[in-house]
């Protein structure tokens, strides 16, 4: 597989497809962002979106990058929740998830979005529902980036 950047910017953007990678923890929560990526997504794209999980937020860069390097996609799209749930730093994995999707981004060329999301209280009282209310905003707000990302591209001599 060549994971090499491509820099011909229009072959990627013919692609009709959007790739969409979510973790399963929390999946309660972070299916509500799927649900409404995928809503928003048949609004503003004629794009298809093809649906991907992986075990947690930290599987998430590996299989973006290996996306992303297929040639298949327009673009990458993930979610996760990432939880402080007091056992380990909570911040080394989200930024490890971070810096993995804009590691994919930048050395395939293949745009990544991340909805992947850390909050700093999530176990407080009424916090859960709260998120997953929220997750729904943040599954339109992607959906709307990855549109107006590749539109934006479409619309302009990328060398």
């Amino acid at each position: 597989m060549n994971t090499q950047f491509n820099s011909d910017f229009s072959k990627i953007l013919q692609c009709d497809r959007i790739a969409f990678i979510q973790s399963c923890w929390h999946r309660d929560i972070v299916d509500n962002l799927r649900d409404a990526f995928l809503a928003e997504t048949v609004k503003l794209s004629n794009r298809s979106v093809d649906l991907y999980e992986v075990p947690g937020a930290f599987e998430i860069p590996l299989r973006a990058k290996l996306l992303a390097a297929s040639g298949q996609y327009a673009a990458v799209v993930a979610a996760g929740l990432v939880v402080d749930g007091g056992i380990y730093r909570h911040e080394f994995v989200a930024t490890a998830v971070i810096d993995g999707l804009m590691r994919a981004q930048m050395d395939t060329g293949t745009p990544v979005f991340s909805a992947v999301l850390t909050p700093h209280d999530f176990i407080s009282e009424g916090q859960p529902e709260f998120f997953s209310n929220h997750f729904v905003t943040k599954g339109v707000e992607v959906a709307q980036a990855c549109a107006g990302t590749l539109e934006h591209y479409s619309n302009q001599q990328v060398a």
